[in-house]
């Protein structure tokens, strides 16, 4: 094979800017850039010093370059994004991301409109609010508005066709519109409010629903202002879990951050000033590229795909890339109006893109420490509790409660891939002294193994279980009745100081304790599988407890229906008060006799006795 000649090559190439393509001996296509200055940006890969080995490898394999001159770098950019999505050349930096975005849909056509997760054409009449990260992220808010403003989001065939409200309806997750047990003026006014936050405008939303409930208190119309009150008060907590005000448009923050050989994109999604979610991304590098040369390809590939991605008027990155009037000048053509790519950032946008950095940061670490430990960590295991094979499945139980309110029991799943999300599970535990924890245990496994030793599904090959020997004794106990047998039960105990690097683990049949050094890859792999299980149950927990919480104690007493709730808050102000009053007191209430009185008192003081 004759070498290729650069000098002489580098000697008749133009100073204009194009694209240049490198090409191995077999003709094939090995590497596709841009350059304002073709001669200089070519001559760049054949000095004598300062490349690294990556660069190199790529030289030694070059036999060919082609150049296309262009006219301005705006088309030189856009010519080498096609090449690439036409080629998908191997030194390239690719996204390999097939999948359009989801919107969410509200339909313009109905008298009722419907709510919908919608991925494609944008073909039907209505309002298409987004883009959205995932389906996830869709559902999530559509679950979310489903429960403040109940708009249905049934299909349109099941909603026409029925005949008395659906379980949504029973959940009080949607105002039945089907049977008409909503007017259309107050459905519409529920649209309204769901398209204002959809648009992000909370502030202007939440002040109507205040004075609406304002409003609907004046006129003794306490339920209704009990629903506004709520709806007031999830829109409080979205707005304070957003973590950044002050700001508004529709924008896309990136960050790329590069460690390890590896690379990470973390795209942000700001739309009316609220962070819809994110993706991360992580390209493959065949070269050593810096943040700046990651977003540099990334960017067009991202925005000029081919499926139909919005490209937003403001763009943040996290490094200053070279090309960015070029590129923000493709991005304006194809959408039709001036795009800005912006890298230095003040107040609310800064955190933002803090945020991206901050979280590419934490993918990319956790991305290379799941790929270069999960298998050192597993065989370190192994040799620690003398298994004969690494461990393919683990399982690990938990409990949770607030001074034995609401307990809550996690079991979360490890395989060699690291959590299987898809197998959690919880156990809300009943019929159990407040604060006892090895019958809550007791109750978690055998209600999870008796499943398992019928088939429904697979046995761990260990079973982890946050307690001490009391706790041991009770899974093996359990075990042994169910007949489960070939599971390793592992206690992980805190130590005396209660830090994380000084716990105990209690070996199931020996009763053996062993202690493994702060730096033990075993532990490592423990602690985070016993950390999994503390925090998926405690996330239960707080949700059963804030649940039993917000439901008032009126609500539950027999025979108590609206009417009746009504005139005692009425009357005595608050639930509160109605459990302080005596039964004469009660009494005086109209609706309420005497024997109603006398259960109403007994119920109150029997829940909170």
């Amino acid at each position: 094979m004759t070498a290729f000649d650069a000098s002489a090559f580098l000697s008749s190439l133009t100073t204009r800017c194009g694209v240049y393509q490198m090409y191995d001996a077999d003709g094939r296509l090995l590497y596709v850039g841009k350059a304002r200055n073709l001669r200089s940006r070519v001559g760049s890969y054949f000095r004598n010093r300062g490349l690294n080995s990556k660069t190199v490898a790529l030289v030694n394999r070059i036999a060919d370059i082609q150049v296309t001159v262009t006219s301005t770098e705006v088309d030189a950019l856009l010519l080498e994004h096609n090449l690439i999505k036409s080629h998908r050349p191997p030194y390239n930096i690719l996204l390999r991301d097939d999948k359009t975005y989801p919107y969410i849909f509200l339909s313009s056509e109905d008298r009722f409109p419907r709510l919908a997760l919608h991925r494609g054409p944008k073909r039907r009449k209505g309002q298409y609010f987004g883009p959205y990260p995932s389906a996830g992220a869709v559902r999530q808010s559509l679950h979310f508005l489903q429960k403040v403003f109940k708009v249905r989001q049934c299909r349109d065939s099941y909603f026409r066709n029925r005949s008395r409200p659906c379980l949504q309806h029973q959940i009080d997750r949607c105002s039945a519109p089907c049977v008409d047990l909503v007017s259309t003026e107050e459905y519409a006014q529920q649209v309204e409010n769901t398209v204002m936050f959809l648009q992000g405008k909370n502030q202007e939303l939440m002040v109507r629903l205040a004075d609406d409930m304002e409003r609907a208190a004046s006129e003794l119309a306490y339920e209704r202002a009990a629903v506004l009150r709520d709806q007031l008060r999830q829109l409080q907590h979205v707005q304070a879990t957003q973590g950044i005000e002050g700001s508004s448009g529709d924008l896309d923050i990136l960050a790329a951050v590069v460690a390890g050989g590896q690379t990470c994109v973390q795209v942000l999604f700001v739309r009316g000033a609220r962070v819809l979610g994110s993706k991360t991304w992580y390209p493959p590098l065949k070269l050593d590229e810096t943040p700046d040369a990651v977003l540099a390809a990334f960017l067009p590939q991202f925005y000029l795909g081919g499926d139909n991605r919005p490209i937003p008027n403001e763009i943040l990155v996290n490094a200053t890339i070279d090309d960015a009037d070029a590129i923000a000048e493709a991005f304006s053509r194809h959408a039709g109006r001036r795009v800005r790519i912006r890298s230095k950032v003040r107040e609310a946008r800064a955190r933002w893109l803090q945020l991206a950095q901050q979280t590419a940061e934490t993918n990319l670490q956790a991305h290379l420490a799941g790929k270069k430990s999960t298998q050192e960590r597993l065989q370190a295991l192994q040799e620690v509790l003398e298994l004969t094979s690494l461990p393919e499945r683990m399982e690990c139980f938990d409990i949770s409660h607030s001074s034995g309110e609401a307990t809550v029991a996690s079991c979360v799943v490890f395989d060699a891939s690291g959590p299987k999300k898809s197998d959690y599970r919880r156990f809300n535990i009943a019929d159990v002294t407040g604060g006892d924890d090895y019958a809550a245990m007791e109750q978690a496994l055998t209600r999870r193994y008796k499943r398992l030793a019928d088939g429904e599904g697979a046995l761990p090959d260990i079973l982890f279980i946050d307690g001490g020997k009391g706790q041991v004794k009770q899974a093996l106990d359990v075990l042994d009745n169910l007949g489960v047998a070939g599971v390793q039960v592992v206690g992980v105990a805190k130590g005396t100081t209660r830090k994380a690097g000084f716990e105990t683990l209690i070996m199931g049949e020996s009763g053996v304790e062993l202690q493994l050094p702060g730096s033990s890859a075993a532990l490592h792999l423990i602690q985070h599988i016993r950390d999994e299980a503390h925090r998926f149950a405690i996330t239960g927990h707080r949700a059963r407890r804030d649940k039993t919480r917000r439901t008032s104690q009126l609500e539950s007493i027999p025979g108590v229906g609206a009417k009746r709730r009504r005139e005692l808050l009425r009357h005595f102000g608050s639930a509160s008060g109605v459990g302080n009053a005596s039964v004469g007191e009660l009494k005086k209430i109209p609706g309420i006799s005497a024997t109603m009185a006398q259960q109403i008192y007994d119920h109150l003081h029997s829940v909170s006795d």
